[in-house]
């Protein structure tokens, strides 16, 4: 008898998680394809599992949808990462490389989950990844298991806080396979404000 009761109410459990989830995922989905531009600050905390030592950066970030990412460390070093259509620019202060987005699948990967206008078409295409959302008052936490190759090489799991009121991802934290992590937070976001196309420009 009691055995029945818990699968009744494992059942009941499973389908009103699954429920809640779908809702979720709904709610993130819509509101990504409503973000055109966001501008923020970030904090970028790389934390190394052999030195047991923290690394903090600091920069800014412009993204226009569908495919436009200025990503630039200010401190403590100078860097850019700059996402034009299919050309992407990587540049510090020694040297600087141009390429084709396409041709490199972990990039691509990677540009995909900062893009914001992404996000709902990750949660519901499952090849890529398998999403598991903690519904809290404020905010989802969306933990995210690689599944395609790419990803599970660099990647044990994928973590994004997700602000219902701001309706934007406001951190993100990276756990590789050698132990180390990343957490990037985002502050001072502004959503759907005109960004210079100059900001994207790819120069060496």
């Amino acid at each position: 008898m009691n055995y029945i009761i818990l699968t009744i109410l494992f059942s009941f459990c499973t389908v009103f998680t699954t429920v809640a989830q779908t809702e979720a995922i709904d709610e993130i989905s819509k509101a990504s394809q409503a973000v055109s531009t966001v501008q923020a600050d970030f904090t970028q905390t790389k934390r190394l599992k052999m030195l047991n030592d923290a690394m903090v950066s600091k920069g800014k970030m412009w993204c226009t949808q569908p495919n436009h990412l200025r990503w630039e460390y200010l401190t403590p070093y100078a860097s850019l990462f700059i996402l034009n259509g299919e050309k992407v620019l990587f540049k510090n202060s020694k040297h600087s490389n141009t390429l084709n987005a396409n041709r490199h699948k972990r990039i691509r990967e990677m540009i995909r989950i900062m893009i914001p206008s992404n996000l709902g078409k990750i949660l519901t295409e499952k090849k890529d990844f398998h999403t598991s959302i903690e519904n809290t008052e404020n905010q989802y936490v969306l933990t995210m298991i690689p599944q395609n190759k790419e990803m599970k090489q660099m990647f044990t799991r994928i973590v994004l806080y997700y602000n219902r009121k701001q309706a934007v991802v406001t951190q993100i934290e990276m756990y590789e396979k050698n132990g180390d992590s990343t957490t990037i937070e985002l502050s001072s976001i502004k959503k759907n404000t005109t960004i210079n196309p100059s900001v994207y420009n790819i120069q060496k």
